[in-house]
């Protein structure tokens, strides 16, 4: 695992944005931690780099992964007591990525974020179906609709006047770290670029999934590149989940 050393100032840690609302911690469950030790050692080094809450969101894709409350609650209760019994002064919670696929339906039972916030993603290289009416009856139903990472839809890079429609619906749009740094690619971090400048971005997160991950986003907190990058941008992480 990446060790990390001790933090020299704010610049070279993560405590400016401090709540992560987007991983892939929990053991065993999606494309992410595989098991128990390996979460515990991320949700330790994300913790160290100074995060104080960490909300995993495992995926919900029926094709993929059929999460539901019934694999993840349990996850999450396995997780947290490995982090106390290693004495991980962190705080954690979960919620789900939603696929809007033809499977997906509203229910009481959505897994989301504290207010009814509910994280959603679509397909890489094909918008949606109905993406608009789904997101008008998550609304109507109190829920607040938060689209994950819009940089990296393809089809939208070309077609920028979608994205402020969702803006103008009332959608949140949660950015990833990494895709300021070029981790996806050049055509995702300049769709990147171009949603901070707009100021259409509202929330951020770490997008987690393994250690690979953890060492480009420590390389990029430790050299102060992120904080310049994005420490001054209004996110409303900690307004709205710290805690």
């Amino acid at each position: 695992m990446f060790s990390i050393f001790k933090r020299k100032n704010k610049v070279q840690d993560i405590e400016w944005l401090s709540v992560d609302i987007h991983s892939h911690l929990l053991p065993g469950l999606d494309d992410g931690s595989p098991n128990l030790d390996e979460s515990v050692k991320l949700i330790k080094s994300l913790h160290e780099l100074g995060f104080s809450s960490l909300y995993c969101t495992p995926h919900i894709f029926t094709e993929l992964y059929p999460n539901s409350l019934d694999t993840i609650l349990p996850a999450l209760n396995e997780t947290k007591l490995a982090i106390e019994s290693s004495n991980i002064d962190v705080k954690i919670g979960a919620a789900a990525e939603y696929m809007l696929d033809d499977t997906f339906s509203i229910t009481d039972e959505l897994l989301t974020l504290p207010g009814k916030h509910v994280l959603i993603e679509m397909s890489y290289l094909t918008e949606s179906p109905n993406i608009e009416q789904v997101v008008t009856d998550l609304m109507a139903d109190g829920y607040k609709v938060i689209l994950a990472h819009p940089e990296r839809y393809l089809y939208y890079h070309s077609n920028k006047s979608r994205l402020q429609r969702f803006k103008e619906m009332g959608v949140l749009f949660q950015l990833n770290l990494l895709a300021v740094t070029g981790n996806y690619g050049k055509s995702v971090k300049a769709s990147a670029e171009y949603l901070l400048d707009k100021k259409l971005y509202d929330l951020a997160a770490t997008d987690l999934h393994h250690e690979k991950h953890l060492i480009a986003l420590t390389e990029v907190i430790m050299d102060g590149s992120l904080h310049k990058k994005l420490g001054d941008y209004p996110f409303l992480n900690k307004a709205l989940f710290l805690q």
